[in-house]
């Protein structure tokens, strides 16, 4: 037992690590901990095992549920057609398409078998690109077609995969019989996702306490994916859609110490769960290479040669294709920005932004070790190397390199622009206050002139000081973020008072005058007060 808990804290230890040492060499700290993982594996001592289930039930839900609270459902609605063809379309594509060639290159594998791997390898796990895209300043546009599409991919891709194994253990296959499931499973786990937001918005009027809310938050997705796999529909499709109705009600219906409290647990929990799975997919080098005894040199070579070629080629051929649209229809089947046809350079971001992930392994490691008829499943420790391969040439190949390919490729976002917008949005919301400041003056006589007063003055302040920083950053000509010393020496201003503050609570703590509880209290105060400060 103490071993255990020794090699849980040791892990914890290096996911840590990772994110100090990536952030100061400034590379996605989920692939250095993929190769920490990869560097533990030749190590003596044991390995942790890819348990599938594990990944399956317990670590893929919260992490799309994640991703779903964070993304915007009015961002992946107007992109519809674009983020539908890399998640459905292109999954189901590369999918056949590898198990075709594979069958050809490799006659003994059926092409069950091979459409297993192929639907294992087709879905992106878009974490090290959106990390990596987000620091680099990839445009807003670019970033939702890569978390839509993330987001989407896997339930495609676990459908398919369930049909494929069903075929290879025996079980036959039709393909009306096989279209008739896919439909079914992602309507089904549409149809369970918003049932399960709707359930929580219900509760949320009666579940206001913030604690109350987070612990529900933890085990929406829980429910969701048990929910939809327990009536056979799509369980990841029911998380994402219920994650992206709830993340789009939060604003509205949640209250603010809700939001606050709920936004740093899912961030946590997207540490530890992004940090595990990342080093988990190094730790399985040895178990897969330990089961090519078998296969001979020829077949290892055609079979992995076919699966990542056609991951790495067929992406940016199928971006391209589906940009030859023509206008009118593009325009029809996108919607707002979606009906923009996608440019030369963002083919090719996109193009460089299908990492393979833990998912990926997941799908491959739960194929069965024999058929009904007791026969070993055809080729599966060869299946098992495929994926691992796709996964780590994408995924270090591919990661490390996103980030400069972003900056070549000039797709860096106006930051300038996004930091108006936001100020913008401040202004507006400070003179709706004003307005509602008035209308409370005449229609309350019990609100003293004086504090009206005050108000009124505090909310001018900030209007002026928004109008100041509006101005100077419509004068940015470079599209960087400039900051005029006199904002920036107000912002300084205020933080130090708030130090001084800090500083103050902790000196009557230290003499005995303050008690622990309401320094916690006050400090909380200080702290809501702090992260108000803007950054531009």
């Amino acid at each position: 037992m103490l071993a255990r808990v020794a090699f849980v804290l040791v892990t914890v230890a290096v996911i840590v690590l990772a994110k100090l040492v990536a952030e100061r060499i400034r590379v996605p700290f989920t692939i250095l901990l993929t190769i920490a993982g990869l560097v533990y594996a030749v190590l003596p001592g044991p390995n942790l095992h890819l348990d599938p289930d594990v990944v399956l039930v317990l670590v893929l839900p919260p992490l799309l549920y994640s991703a779903s609270l964070h993304s915007s459902l009015l961002a992946i609605r107007a992109n519809l057609r674009p983020i539908v063809s890399l998640s459905v379309a292109l999954v189901l594509l590369t999918a056949l398409s590898v198990g075709g060639l594979l069958t050809l290159v490799v006659p003994a594998l059926p092409f069950a078998a091979g459409a297993v791997l192929g639907a294992a390898v087709a879905p992106p796990d878009p974490v090290a690109a959106l990390s990596v895209g987000r620091r680099a300043g990839l445009s807003p546009r670019l970033t939702t077609l890569i978390e839509g599409e993330g987001l989407l991919n896997d339930a495609t891709a676990l459908t398919l995969y369930q049909v494929a194994v069903a075929a290879a253990v025996g079980g036959g296959f039709s393909f009306v019989t096989a279209s008739g499931r896919f439909v079914l499973s992602a309507v089904g786990g549409l149809l369970v996702g918003v049932v399960v937001a709707l359930v929580v918005r219900v509760s949320r009027r009666w579940l206001s306490e913030p604690i109350v809310a987070n612990a529900i938050s933890l085990g929406v997705p829980f429910l969701a994916y048990l929910f939809g796999e327990e009536i056979h529909v799509s369980g990841v499709l029911a998380v994402v859609v219920a994650g992206l109705m709830i993340g789009h009600d939060a604003p509205r219906v949640a209250s603010s110490a809700s939001r606050l409290q709920t936004g740093a647990v899912w961030q946590l929990v997207d540490f530890l769960l992004e940090g595990f799975v990342f080093l988990l997919i190094g730790q399985q080098l040895k178990e897969v290479l330990r089961g090519l005894k078998g296969e001979s040199i020829a077949s290892i070579c055609a079979a992995a040669g076919v699966t990542v070629g056609v991951v790495l080629v067929l992406r940016p051929v199928w971006l391209y294709v589906s940009q030859l649209v023509p206008s009118k229809l593009h325009a029809r089947l996108g919607g707002g920005d979606g009906a923009r046809r996608l440019g030369a350079a963002e083919i090719v971001a996109l193009s460089w932004a299908g990492t393979r992930g833990v998912i990926s392994l997941a799908a491959i490691f739960a194929v069965p070790l024999t058929t009904k008829a007791g026969d070993p499943f055809p080729g599966r420790d060869l299946l098992l190397f495929c994926t691992y391969l796709v996964v780590l040439v994408t995924l270090v190949g591919q990661g490390l390199t996103f980030g400069p390919l972003i900056r070549r490729l000039g797709l860096r976002v106006n930051a300038a622009e996004e930091a108006q917008l936001r100020n913008e949005a401040r202004a507006a919301a400070v003179q709706a206050a004003l307005t509602r400041l008035a209308d409370l003056r005449a229609e309350d006589p019990q609100l003293p002139p004086r504090v009206a007063e005050t108000l009124r003055e505090t909310l001018d302040a900030r209007a002026q000081r928004f109008a100041a920083r509006i101005a100077t950053l419509q004068e940015s000509d470079d599209g960087q973020v400039h900051t005029s010393p006199a904002y920036a020496a107000t912002v300084r201003a205020r933080r130090a008072i708030i130090d001084a503050q800090h500083e103050e609570l902790l000196r009557w703590r230290d003499s005995g005058r303050l008690p622990d509880a309401s320094l916690r209290t006050l400090q909380r105060e200080l702290d809501h007060e702090e992260r108000t400060l803007p950054d531009v």
